[in-house]
């Protein structure tokens, strides 16, 4: 049985046909083309809103990339109260502004619970032991005032972001997120004495480091700080780009960048064997900065330093390149130590001070955090240590830690015999926290750090070290850009 169409017919057929599809194909690509051109222009030139420009920033938002899981000896911890840097969020998430649900700063604010008392509360203020730090080390013509003498005021605005609608916080410092009953710590603000100390200014802040680079430098507490940044910019989605040595987040508007980089002591540190150290233990170079940032140095604009809680960790002190001391780790009792833990911090401060202060080719501002008080009460982090205030503590209630005020004062004299060595153009500030943070008691995760598998607080091993965000550690960082304000608007005034 034969077909009625002839041999090929359908073959010559579809030729044919194919032309004329082909050339429709074509006018539409052109005709879609041509529309996308338009419609592209127009956005550029008179912009909908905010949130159809969040769709087409949605296309190139990257995935948030974690470092990788480190051994336990490398983990983030204060004698391992932290259980992990690298296991506090998931591996990797896409997120916008309208994946989260986020609208805008102002409605953020009215959603937070506000505390019991609208009124304003005054909580402590401190000593003069900072009062000269930025003005004299700055350079810039806007002196100020001391910021860190006043009072801790309740600011029934609330904070600028909630836990959630950041989506980079840490699951141990998500206090809201495991569990926290209150949250009137997340509303207390810092008031110094003779000024104002401004709510944290995004634009401000991205316009003053338009085309910089801003970096992190320390331990656990700095990642804490470093990620109440971004919480504090979520409005401008950055990039985020790194490796194991050092994490990037890009903001395209500005050109900002913010960097965070991982160095538990700021000093040269090796594990092979010296000596009579064998080879494991962590040896600690106290007169050699930590190569792994050094050579990053001249690329960055402003850095703010931290370190000190892991001076508290096993470790072997060398000076050139004899042991002189160790903390948890002294196996040849018929030698003297020379230096405790408590003298080597302050060593390692004036050595990654004077090695910022002579490099050839650094020009920024550094500013030096100084030491983050923990509140430990009943015991040690893992002997049953509570911190469980709900608002920061009144005067007469703050007790003396000398552990925290001799940690303090080494990094004080570190920093200022580290500056007297400096040959090079940069700026030195410190930035001294450690009274004022010590009456934010409230402030820490306590029980709320994790959940257990029955979805209940850990009260045995409590987070009295770390911060909960939203909280007081925003602070810091309103205090970074008022340094940092001083010093580029103070030069931009002098240059005028």
């Amino acid at each position: 049985m034969t077909s009625g169409w002839p041999k090929g017919s359908v073959t010559m057929a579809a030729s044919a046909a194919f032309p004329q599809s082909l050339a429709y194909i074509t006018a539409s690509g052109a005709g879609l083309a041509v529309f996308l051109f338009l419609a592209s222009l127009l956005l550029v030139s008179n912009p909908l809103s905010c949130t159809v420009q969040g769709y087409f920033y949605k296309l190139d938002t990257p995935k948030v990339i974690l470092p990788p899981v480190m051994p336990q000896d490398q983990l983030d911890s204060y004698s391992n109260v932290d259980s992990g840097d690298n296991k506090s969020q998931p591996s990797g998430f896409n997120f916008t502004t309208s994946d989260l649900g986020i609208k805008n700063p102002a409605s953020v604010n009215e959603e937070v619970t506000k505390g019991p008392d609208p009124k304003l509360k005054s909580r402590g203020e401190t000593s003069d032991a900072a009062s000269q730090e930025v003005n004299t080390t700055t350079g810039s013509d806007d002196s100020g005032c001391d910021l860190f003498k006043g009072t801790w005021f309740y600011d029934p605005r609330g904070p600028l972001y909630t836990n959630s609608s950041c989506p980079v916080i840490s699951l141990m410092q998500n206090c809201q997120g495991n569990g926290r009953p209150d949250r009137e710590y997340e509303s207390y603000r810092w008031k110094p004495s003779q000024c104002e100390l401004p709510r944290f200014d995004a634009k401000k802040f991205l316009e003053l480091m338009r085309g910089k680079t801003l970096a992190f430098i320390g331990d656990s507490v700095a990642r804490n700080q470093m990620e109440s940044l971004l919480c504090l910019l979520w409005q401008a989605i950055p990039n985020e780009r790194g490796n194991k040595r050092i994490h990037r987040f890009y903001f395209r508007s500005t050109s900002t960048t913010i960097v965070r980089v991982w160095s538990s002591w700021l000093v040269h540190q090796t594990p092979e064997a010296i000596d009579f150290a064998p080879e494991g233990v962590t040896k600690l170079h106290l007169d050699s900065p930590y190569e792994n940032f050094m050579e990053f140095i001249p690329t960055f604009d402003v850095v703010v330093l931290s370190s000190g809680h892991w001076f508290a960790k096993r470790s072997v002190y060398v000076l050139n390149n004899e042991i002189v001391g160790g903390q948890l780790w002294w196996p040849d009792k018929s030698r003297e130590a020379k230096i405790n833990n408590i003298e080597a911090f302050g060593v390692s401060v004036e050595t990654i001070v004077a090695s910022m202060a002579t490099h050839p080719n650094f020009t920024g501002l550094t500013i030096l955090r100084t030491y983050s008080p923990d509140h430990y009460e009943g015991g040690a982090w893992n002997s049953g240590g509570s911190c469980t205030g709900t608002r920061p503590l009144e005067p007469e209630q703050l007790v003396k830690n000398d552990y925290t005020d001799i940690m303090h004062e080494k990094q004080m004299t570190g920093f200022h015999r580290g500056i007297q060595k400096k040959s090079n153009k940069s700026k030195f500030v410190m930035m001294d926290i450690t009274e004022v943070f010590s009456y934010r008691y409230d402030g820490h995760p306590g029980p709320f750090r994790t959940l257990s598998p029955d979805g209940k607080p850990r009260t045995r091993m409590q987070d009295c070290l770390h911060w909960c965000m939203p909280g007081p550690i925003d602070t810091w960082n309103e205090l970074v850009l008022e340094i940092i304000r001083r010093e580029y608007e103070g030069k931009r005034s002098s240059s005028s």
